[in-house]
């Protein structure tokens, strides 16, 4: 979700004012959750860690902080859809989709 790296197709398809919106708070994201491990540390902490951006965002839209999170929430997962997708489109067309047969 907080992850930067690869943007795909899905996320250049994204109009600039969401495009603006995850990048902010991407990179926000990379200097407050820097030293976690995502897999092993809860999403309301690390939601929690973001609110300060979400609430700036928030209150230069003039929408609520629910509004903000909703929207980010809503982007991130389609990107990220999108991108697992590629990656099981890439690793079909290389023949490694059944790891079983190795």
């Amino acid at each position: 979700m907080f992850d930067t790296p690869n943007r795909s197709a899905q996320y250049d398809a994204l109009p600039d004012e969401d495009k603006d919106m995850l990048d902010r708070i991407d990179a926000y994201a990379e200097k407050v959750l820097c030293d976690i491990d995502p897999q092993k540390t809860r999403i309301s902490f690390q939601l929690d860690k973001l609110k300060p951006i979400m609430q700036e965002i928030a209150d230069e839209k003039g929408v609520s902080l629910e509004d903000i999170f909703i929207r980010y929430m809503d982007l991130a997962s389609m990107v990220s859809a999108k991108q697992n997708s590629a990656l099981k489109e890439d690793l079909n067309e290389a023949g490694l989709t059944d790891f079983t047969e190795f």
